[in-house]
């Protein structure tokens, strides 16, 4: 089992990173509104809790959420997502980097974690679905909408391709 050891800082933040971008390509794919993007925060945030608990959680999985209950942690995550979406000009860019940045953590798995890679992998699937689930899109005042937009789905399927999950 891999563990925070077993990457360089830069590789580690990118992990840590990574928990984040998968719900912020789902979010940016559809934007839900004020109150929508709020529920798919908590949706992610929600994801990372869980996890922790989950005593199936694979042991990366279980570290990468620990490592953002620190300060340290969290401050790492933030400038890496300052950084990676500064000057994003709309949605659509908000997604290509998000997957860009899944991409780069496929990779440094498949490398550094081949064990590991595959549960990881899939965890960030589950994150991006949580998130897609969050908030119902269309409608009004959250009636007749959908709970998983064709945009969000998509972006669903675009992060399996880009992390080389089949479905």
């Amino acid at each position: 089992m891999a563990s925070k050891q077993d990457f360089t800082a830069e590789e580690w933040t990118k992990l840590l990173e990574s928990a984040l971008a998968a719900g912020a390509a789902v979010s940016a794919a559809d934007p839900s509104g004020l109150w929508g993007t709020f529920q798919e925060f908590l949706a992610n945030s929600g994801a990372l809790d869980s996890s922790k608990l989950d005593s199936d959680a694979n042991e990366l999985v279980r570290a990468v959420v620990v490592d953002f209950e620190t300060e340290k942690g969290r401050s790492e995550v933030r400038k890496a997502l300052h950084r990676r979406f500064d000057g994003a000009t709309d949605p659509a860019d908000c997604v290509q980097r998000s997957l860009d940045s899944l991409r780069g953590v496929s990779a440094i798995l498949d490398a550094k974690a081949p064990s590991d890679a595959r549960a990881f992998k899939v965890w960030l699937c589950g994150i991006g679905r949580k998130v897609a689930e969050a908030a119902v899109e269309g409608g009004f005042l959250g009636f007749g909408g959908e709970r998983v937009s064709k945009a969000e789905a998509a972006t669903l399927d675009d992060i399996s391709r880009t992390l080389g999950i089949t479905a």
